[in-house]
C-alpha cells in the first residue's frame, strides 16, 4: 500500500515551523529531509524515523518497524498530532543524522 498525498501534506504541516523540510517521492514512499540530512519517511501512511539515539531517547513510546521488507528498522513516530512535539523530535535528531554525501561529477 502506497502513502497517500493527503498524509504527507499533514505531516508537513506539522513541521511547517521548522525551515529546510524537504520530501522526495519514491516508489509510492516519501523520503523527509531536514536541512539536506535524511531524518525518515512516510511508508504506508505512517511516520517513521531513523533510530539514533537522540530520536529514541525523545520518542515516548519507542516501537520499531519495517518501513519495507529488508529495511533496517526505524522508529513509528505515534504522536504526529503535536506540532511542538513532531518539531522537537527533528530538532533533537538533527545532530547525529549523517551528513549528505558529496555528489559525484
Amino acid at each position: 500500500m502506497a502513502s497517500s498525498r493527503e498524509y504527507l501534506e499533514f505531516i508537513l504541516e506539522q513541521l511547517s515551523g521548522l525551515e529546510d523540510i524537504c520530501y522526495r517521492a519514491m516508489m509510492g514512499e516519501y523520503i523527509l529531509y531536514y536541512k539536506d540530512r535524511v531524518v525518515g519517511g512516510i511508508y504506508d501512511d505512517r511516520l517513521l524515523v531513523k533510530a539514533v539515539p537522540s530520536a529514541v531517547n525523545y520518542v515516548t513510546d519507542v516501537q520499531y518497524e519495517l518501513p519495507y521488507e529488508g529495511a533496517k528498522e526505524m522508529l513509528l513516530v505515534d504522536n504526529v498530532d503535536s506540532r511542538e512535539y513532531l518539531q522537537g523530535l527533528f530538532e533533537a535528531m538533527y545532530a547525529e543524522l549523517p551528513a549528505p554525501k558529496p555528489k559525484k561529477r
